[in-house]
């Protein structure tokens, strides 16, 4: 009997290493089988929230699955990263690779020492599975060596590793995980392939898509996320454009995207999140060292990352034509990186506060419905609020952006009236609010205006 047939006959357990977003969702599908789950992770307060329920985190199906998961037994959260492997049969890791995003230089550090532990606690006959968004070569050359030096066995004969990409969108991870994409496998060696795509195959309705090598999998998980950022700087690129024109982008969009082989994206204040902006610079990175240059990636990050210095100087050109003054409030509505999510990790939004207070704008404030705590905002001393009221009385400056439901209701009036400003400017680059009394002072990305 193999490890993927003792851990759905209830004789072993699967851990899984990192408690974020991705870990916490594979642990809920996990616990969903009717398998016994370890979930590991170094922040104790994180696992502790786990415990009780998983009440910060949006996606029922995962608190569902928490909460049963800890009723009967089946949950076991830990530090001990080595007793964790000892006490399993198959590992997970999703300890995410990390990027500088001032240097842009890569760090291994807690990715390799997830390896390690589990490393120490490896047994003949276990599967390592890594999830992880990594540059091409690192389940190889990384991975592979530093569980061999620390466990004393050989990958793919005495161990099995595999590489799986994970391919989840934040706010519905258990479906993707479940339902709606087939799991991308590798392996160290043929038994390792057969054992991953094994587990995947008993877990993923869409089934498996199995590839060549670990480095062709780790290459297609990036090559997703280039593909999203390229195609959001063209949609930025395009909007931009359509302004200056005169032209209405989303009508363009829209008559453009009937043609089977336009894919026009949506435009937006800058591209936010621990995925699409860091993908292409493990890409860039590792070929570089190759001396082989990305120059269409290169070019399509450069433009998502000037969009909020872009959104900055459209604010900062209208108010000083509509004269209103610098001392005025600045209401953001959004701090998460997308719509109906908490997660701020790289949102754009850090970054136009961080311009606006270079620029001298003193009395801002954020609204954000499920973002309830954010360090970059502390730190910045900048109050987060989730009153739609608070945020907006006496602000002369609005600026929409993240496309969260709540502010699909909102209308041009309703932010007049709330303000109690005769005329405020709104600069809205979700396309989410609605002009309904011909309103001059809004300013949508992407679309003509009279000002």
């Amino acid at each position: 009997m193999d490890a993927v047939d003792k851990l759905f006959d209830g004789k072993g357990w699967i851990a899984v290493y990192g408690a974020g977003y991705v870990g916490l969702a594979l642990m809920a599908v996990y616990l969903r089988k009717g398998l016994k789950v370890i979930g590991v992770d170094i922040d104790p307060s994180k696992l502790e929230e786990i415990k009780q329920g998983a009440q910060n985190v949006i996606e029922e199906k995962i608190k569902e699955a928490v909460r049963m998961g800890v009723e009967e037994n089946r949950l076991l959260l830990t530090t001990d990263g080595v007793r964790a492997s000892a006490d399993s049969i198959v590992k997970v890791v999703t300890v995410p690779v990390y990027l500088d995003w001032i240097t842009k230089d890569v760090n291994y550090d807690s990715w390799i020492a997830a390896m390690k532990d589990i490393g120490e606690g490896l047994k003949e006959g276990d599967l390592v599975i890594i999830e992880s968004s990594v540059p091409p070569g690192s389940t190889e050359y990384k991975a592979k060596p530093v569980l061999e030096e620390a466990s004393r066995l050989i990958a793919g004969r005495d161990f099995y590793l595999a590489y799986s990409p994970e391919r989840v969108y934040i706010g519905r991870a258990v479906e993707d995980i479940e339902e709606r994409y087939p799991k991308v496998v590798s392996g160290i060696g043929e038994k390792s392939l057969e054992l991953a795509s094994k587990l995947y195959e008993k877990i993923a309705r869409k089934g498996v898509i199995r590839v060549s090598r670990p480095m062709t999998a780790e290459f297609e998980k990036l090559a997703e996320g280039v593909y999203r950022d390229v195609n959001i700087a063209l949609a930025n690129e395009l909007a931009l454009a359509a302004m200056n024109l005169g032209v209405d982008f989303y009508e363009a969009r829209e008559a453009a995207n009937t043609q089977p082989y336009s894919h026009i994206h949506f435009p937006g204040p800058g591209v936010g999140g621990y995925c699409i902006p860091i993908y292409p610079y493990y890409l860039v990175n590792s070929l570089l060292e190759r001396k082989h240059v990305m120059k269409l990636t290169i070019t399509g990050r450069q433009i998502n990352e000037n969009m909020p210095l872009t959104i900055i100087n459209l604010l900062e050109n209208y108010r000083r034509k509509i004269g209103i003054p610098q001392s005025s409030k600045v209401a953001l509505l959004g701090v998460a990186f997308r719509g109906n999510v908490d997660d701020t990790r790289l949102s754009p939004t850090h970054d136009i506060l961080g311009l606006l207070k270079a620029r001298g704008y003193q009395e801002i404030i954020v609204h954000d419905p499920y973002v309830k705590h954010d360090p970059i905002l502390e730190n910045l001393h900048i109050p987060l609020t989730g009153s739609l009221r608070e945020a907006l009385e006496n602000a002369e400056i609005i600026l929409i952006l993240t496309r969260h439901s709540q502010y699909k209701n909102l209308t041009t009036t309703n932010i007049k009236e709330i303000t109690g400003r005769e005329n405020p400017l709104i600069i809205d680059t979700t396309t989410y609010i609605k002009n309904n009394g011909n309103y001059k002072n809004i300013i949508t990305l992407g679309k003509p205006h009279n000002l």
